[in-house]
């Protein structure tokens, strides 16, 4: 088991190793749950420096936590019963772990703030989690191929965002 620090910078590498240890660590939850937690408070520094204020940063993190929770659900439903792989066999708090610490390069979020450069940067750091996330499927849900991994992922994002739109816990919420 690698440390915190240790699994953090696996996490921003894209190292499978990483992922398959958080797989299987269940104490590693909790440890996901602060990345989450960490990756929406460094991605609201432009919500607080422009609309929203200490309210809006508060309801995104409330937000981050309860997507991370039903992003996890959904992944899981899609990857192992609709389309599993021959090697597939996981739990939601595999997918919990592996998808919470995908987050990890949200913390180049803060990076927002540098002048010029900063205009990139939630672009980089976008591509940077999604590409995150098809590493963090593919070890949690034992795929042999990363090309199921996106499709379970674009299929989770689409059911996610319809779950999120009718039930209205998307909309955001300004004090």
């Amino acid at each position: 088991m690698a440390s915190f620090q240790r699994r953090l910078i696996g996490a921003v590498r894209l190292d499978s190793a990483i992922y398959e240890d958080v797989e299987h660590d269940a104490s590693a939850t909790t440890q996901a749950a602060a990345v989450v937690i960490v990756a929406s408070l460094t991605t609201s520094v432009s919500w607080y420096f422009g609309v929203g204020g200490t309210s809006m940063i508060l309801w995104g993190t409330l937000q981050a936590l309860l997507a991370w929770v039903v992003g996890a659900v959904v992944l899981w439903l899609v990857g192992t019963r609709i389309l599993p792989g021959k090697k597939t066999e996981a739990d939601i708090g595999q997918l919990l772990r592996t998808v919470g610490f995908a987050q990890t390069p949200s913390v180049f979020g803060l990076l927002v703030v540098v002048p010029v450069a900063g205009v990139f940067v939630p672009f980089v750091v976008s591509l940077w989690v999604i590409a995150a996330t098809f590493v963090a499927v593919r070890q949690a849900l034992d795929y042999d191929d990363t090309f199921r991994a996106i499709i379970v992922c674009l299929l989770s994002w689409v059911v996610s965002a319809v779950v999120f739109m009718l039930t209205g816990l998307g909309t955001v919420w300004v004090r």
